[in-house]
């Protein structure tokens, strides 16, 4: 039998990559639906990228910041190589598929910037880079033009995946599942529809393929996760489908919590809140994107709702589920924002209690139309109200975390040493965490009943039942 070449050796020694994620939980799936088809064909995965070849960054293209931070690491990435191990960085994710070929001649120090169309051959797209071969960076398009305007004629041109591809990337007891894809609203400071393309719905049957699939890997918490998830099923005709899909997964053995993400106000229905309270498993937590209070700032916002119609939906789902965990965000600042309408939104924020709120200043995003609308706030205002509604939200969350002593909570434990997890009504990494004190020492993905004795901010502290 020949020898094999050094040249051959090489040739078949497995590749590294290293896959770095920002943003939102849904980058987190699109990381480990990359990190599947890559492990699928033949590449090693490792954590750090100083011991890849490719530096594979998932950049987030929402707000300036998170670009910033985008770029950042792509940079960081860069300077590793002249280490000796590390090859080639490119980009993927929501900022390479929103400024392509303009990103590309902007920053030279990433070798490719690749957009969503090239992930089902991601793993040929980093072998030709490696290779010493370059792949032109895309010119972006409105990605909501690429499917039907109605939503009922997109499932005919969705081809469903042969196979789950997806590989875990964190030993976690909680992973995101994405339902759905896109988004139909046009909020006016919003470019995510059209880098993310039209609403599609994923079919139940993958839903709850990869809800098993999860849960064969050790996850006891599923979060489902899409850009608007109470429009799920629109494309199939039956806005009920959510409804009745939920019971399936709760009936997977080894799912624990079922968790809800990117609920809009305005498309809450009495069914949804009913199943998010009443079918086990799901737990009451609604992440409700209400952006502001003022009619008229969420009308150029071109969003529905006021304070009154707010107020309202939170008195209901309170009524059904005293306990329900409730979070949001605002925005701050917005083209024509009157201290008027500031003050609306303070006084809508001091009456709803909520359990966690994102507090965001106004900024101009490229080819949105808010980018164009008049009487644009000057920075020193928006600044100073941002800080101003901090501290007013600081106040009013911790007030909320107080009115939970005494409350029975199930915990789930996230870190071992500190004994940190999240009770029901807290969801991951943008809300408060619950400190179980006793003596014994649970494990992570530990399930503790404990009743909560005191805050630490907007934190909980609890003992075991």
């Amino acid at each position: 039998m020949a020898q094999m070449s050094a040249e051959d050796l090489i040739e078949k020694k497995p590749r590294t990559v290293a896959l770095v994620t920002l943003g939102c939980a849904r980058n987190e799936v699109d990381s480990e639906e990359l990190a599947g088809r890559l492990s699928t064909d033949g590449w090693t995965l490792v954590s750090d990228p100083a011991l890849a070849e490719v530096a594979l960054i998932n950049t987030c293209g929402f707000i300036e910041s998170a670009k910033k931070d985008s770029v950042d690491a792509l940079l960081e990435a860069h300077s590793l190589k002249g280490n000796g191990t590390t090859k080639a960085v490119v980009a993927v994710g929501c900022m390479a598929e929103r400024y392509g070929n303009e990103l590309s001649e902007a920053l030279p120090e990433a070798d490719a910037i690749l957009g969503f169309d090239d992930y089902e051959d991601i793993s040929l797209r980093l072998q030709t880079i490696i290779n010493g071969g370059s792949i032109a960076a895309h010119a972006p398009k409105d990605r909501r033009a690429l499917l039907p305007i109605a939503p009922a004629d997109r499932q005919k041109l969705v081809t469903p995946p042969e196979k789950l591809q997806r590989k875990r990337l964190e030993n976690t007891p909680i992973a995101p599942l994405k339902i759905a894809s896109g988004c139909d609203r046009r909020c006016s400071f919003c470019a995510i529809p059209m880098f993310r393309g039209s609403f599609v719905s994923r079919r139940p049957v993958e839903i709850i393929e990869e809800a098993k699939w999860l849960a064969e890997q050790g996850v006891s918490e599923l979060f489902l996760v899409s850009e608007n998830t109470t429009s799920y099923g629109k494309d199939f005709r039956d806005m009920q489908v959510l409804e009745n899909m939920l019971p399936e997964i709760s009936n997977i053995p080894g799912v624990e919590r079922i968790r809800l993400s990117y609920l809009q106000p305005a498309e809450m229905r009495p069914s949804l809140i009913q199943a998010m309270i009443s079918i086990p498993k799901v737990v009451p937590y609604f992440d409700l994107s209400f952006q502001h209070a003022s009619p008229t700032v969420l009308r150029r916002m071109r969003r529905f709702g006021d304070t009154e119609s707010f107020l309202h939906l939170i008195t209901q789902i309170r009524a059904l589920s005293p306990q329900a965990g409730i979070r949001s965000n605002v925005i701050v600042g917005f083209p024509g924002e009157t201290q008027e309408e500031f003050d609306e939104l303070v006084n809508f924020i001091s009456q709803a209690r909520l359990d966690a709120i994102g507090v965001f200043g106004y900024s101009d995003e490229d080819k949105t139309e808010a980018l164009t609308l008049e009487n644009k706030v000057d920075q020193d205002v928006i600044n100073s109200r941002v800080e101003l509604l901090s501290k007013l939200v600081d106040e009013f969350l911790m007030q909320r975390a107080e009115e939970r002593i005494g409350e029975h909570v199930r915990v789930l434990i996230e870190d071992e040493e500190s004994q940190e997890g999240r009770a029901e009504h807290q969801g991951p990494e943008v809300d408060g965490s619950t400190f179980v004190r006793g003596r014994a020492k649970y494990k992570v993905g530990e399930y503790v009943d404990a009743i909560i004795t005191e805050v630490a901010g907007v934190d909980l502290i609890a003992v075991p039942l």
